[in-house]
């Protein structure tokens, strides 16, 4: 599933220069911030002054070596702005790794472009960044910028360490801001950093970090995210996109939302209302009126990305929609809003963190929160929920960009903190059906149905949109445990009434039957082989977790070689755990047949590092299995 990005909240990273002394030779890091890292922050400063409901001004001094190629992306020098938020200073340094002063980098300098995909979308959005190719390594860069903005309902977050294979040194923040503004603040995970709360009265809160070591990401953690620490921060009494806001209770923000930055936003022209209730006609079902205008946007409407961090919370009007075709997530949304209002079919503006890593809307923290926007239509005592980003979608289907997690759902009486879909282990199903046949040489010819549904159903139907070239290399990487696989007729159907996507493939394979004498040796499972490789961690640290499980079935009828006898066939399996269950049946028949059944069920879950090994254990048993051969012997 591609990426899809929309921005709905400032993520601002910015800066300006301080009178810090730093020895910028990368000599003078000490040993232990050097393990493990890419790069190094020697300092990172932010001074956030809030001087009123609508006046903020954040400085920020970034000082990063880098130490190898790739720890380039860590220097983080970059600032969007729009007309809301300007950048007053903007500025780097470049020092090589005996700290000696090699280039100064300008505003004039830096790369400055718009942060919204495509070339002709009228926006005001944009990005301004470093760019920078280093002659050699280490060095190091010294990166200032301030901006002011009148947006305060956007403090941004602060992580103090900012990714893996980062150390950093110096890390301080802070906040100043007037008392009746009602500042609050979260913290996490800060017991196992070593960070300090220096101060914190009723205008003012500072913070600081030192000597963090750099951490290695292990297989399956959470995001970084949910493993680093970081303070959320915000304002009761707020400014955005013009309007003064309140951030008390969710359903008083939400009241907010809708009343003073989406009203007057879904007017469309009478034209386009006429055509759309010629288009619903006389139906009277809301979901089914919903469902034949969710088809109309789609064909009619394209995504263009706003880049993450710029945008604010107010979309494109729905006339500016229509007439160009285009919009981010929070337009789509919008348009397709004002659209179902024109057949009087309820609809709310939602707001939540779309990935396929599942992130929630802190619920305890009414604030400015999420990158996406979504629209739900009630449905009883539920709701449908519409991807209006998506071309390809099924009505209704969410798959794994924003399925099981918290969101902010805008109705006229308020705010709501709801959960979307979550699609269970067992609905996240693939069902394979189909045959193979080893002639005398070891050569393999075979057909197979898959049928996907629930969220490996958005796994697979991107396939249906490859080129040629694409769909051979994506089915060799499938069955790379086929060598020399040659593909024959493949056949996709889509059934979006029911979500499920069903693939026909034919393939051929020479030698897949190993030879040795009067014998010949093959994998019986050859269509869906464990590929798990689950990495032996010593001392893991972190926490892990599957975010999504899963339920396979696989019932494959065998045509041995004439000629052949069964010498050795592998024992019938069956594996159960906290983790799932496994079990694999193996029927001999009449005329050299056989039918080969597998199922494979997968329980999503956290679990403790403790639990890691278990796992592990687990999957290897499972990976074993699937790779055990049948031995023939000629006649």
């Amino acid at each position: 599933m591609k990426k899809l990005f929309c921005a709905l909240f400032f993520i601002l990273f910015t800066v300006n220069s301080f009178s810090q002394k730093i020895d910028y030779s990368v000599f003078a890091i000490s040993d232990s911030l050097k393990d493990n890292a890419n790069a190094v922050t020697r300092l990172d400063q932010t001074d956030i002054t809030i001087t009123s409901q609508r006046s903020m001004n954040i400085k920020t001094q970034r000082v990063v070596s880098v130490l190898n190629a790739k720890g380039q992306n860590d220097i983080d020098a970059f600032q969007y702005y729009d007309k809301s938020t300007s950048i007053k200073t903007i500025e780097a340094i470049v020092y090589d790794a005996f700290g000696k002063e090699i280039k100064k980098i300008k505003r004039k300098d830096f790369r400055d472009q718009s942060a919204v995909s495509g070339s002709t979308l009228f926006s005001d959005n944009r990005v301004i960044y470093l760019d920078y190719t280093p002659i050699s390594y280490p060095f190091t860069v010294v990166y200032n910028c301030e901006i002011e903005t009148s947006n305060t309902a956007f403090i941004p977050q602060e992580y103090f360490l900012r990714g893996h294979y980062l150390s950093v040194e110096k890390c301080v923040l802070n906040v100043t801001f007037p008392k009746e503004l009602g500042f609050k603040k979260k913290e996490f995970r800060f017991s196992d950093f070593n960070i300090k709360k220096t101060a914190e009265t009723d205008t003012q809160l500072s913070y600081l970090a030192t000597n963090i070591p750099a951490q290695k990401p292990e297989d399956l953690s959470p995001n970084y995210a949910d493993l680093f620490p970081k303070v959320m921060m915000g304002l009761e009494n707020f400014h955005l996109e013009g309007v003064d806001g309140k951030a008390t209770t969710w359903e008083a923000f939400g009241k907010w939302y809708g009343d003073k930055i989406l009203t007057g936003t879904t007017n469309l022209p009478e034209e386009t209302k006429a055509k759309i209730k010629a288009l619903v006609g006389d139906e009277k079902d809301p979901i089914k009126k919903a469902k034949i205008i969710y088809d109309y946007v789609q064909k009619k409407s394209r995504y263009v990305n706003i880049a993450v961090g710029i945008g604010g919370w107010k979309p494109m009007l729905a006339n500016d929609v229509d007439r160009l075709g285009y919009g981010d997530c929070k337009a789509l949304s919008n348009y397709t809003k004002a659209l179902l209002q024109v057949v009087d079919v309820p609809s709310y503006n939602t707001i939540l963190y779309g990935d396929s890593y599942k992130k929630d809307i802190q619920s305890d923290f009414v604030s400015m929160q999420g990158d996406h926007m979504i629209l739900a239509v009630p449905n009883g005592d539920n709701y449908v929920w519409l991807e209006c980003t998506s071309q390809d979608n099924p009505f209704g289907y969410q798959g794994t960009f924003t399925d099981d997690r918290d969101v902010l759902v805008v109705k006229p009486e308020g705010g709501e903190i709801v959960r979307t879909k979550i699609y269970d282990d067992k609905g996240n199903k693939q069902l394979a059906k189909g045959n193979y046949s080893i002639d005398k040489e070891g050569n393999f010819s075979g057909t197979l149905a898959i049928v996907s549904e629930g969220s490996q159903y958005a796994q697979k139907s991107r396939v249906e949109t490859f080129q040629p070239n694409e769909k051979e290399e994506h089915y060799k990487e499938y069955w790379d445990n086929i060598n020399n696989l040659k593909l024959g007729k493949i056949t996709f159907t889509n059934d979006k009434e029911n979500i499920r996507f069903t693939e026909d493939v034919r393939l051929t394979a020479s030698n897949y039957g190993a030879i040795s004498g009067n014998k010949m040796i093959f994998v019986v499972d050859a269509f869906n082989q464990s590929s798990a490789n689950i990495k032996r961690i010593r001392n893991r640290k972190n926490p892990f977790q599957i975010q999504r499980g899963y339920l396979d079935n696989d019932e494959i009828e065998i045509n041995l070689p004439e000629g052949f006898s069964i010498e050795f066939l592998p024992s019938n399996y069956e594996l159960k755990g906290k983790f799932g269950e496994y079990k694999t049946e193996i029927i001999k028949k009449e005329n050299n047949k056989l039918t080969y059944k597998r199922s494979m069920f997968l329980n999503k879950g956290k679990y403790s590092n403790k639990d890691y090994d278990e796992y592990r254990l687990f999957m290897e048993q499972i990976s074993r299995n699937d790779n055990a051969k049948i031995i023939l012997t000629k006649n």
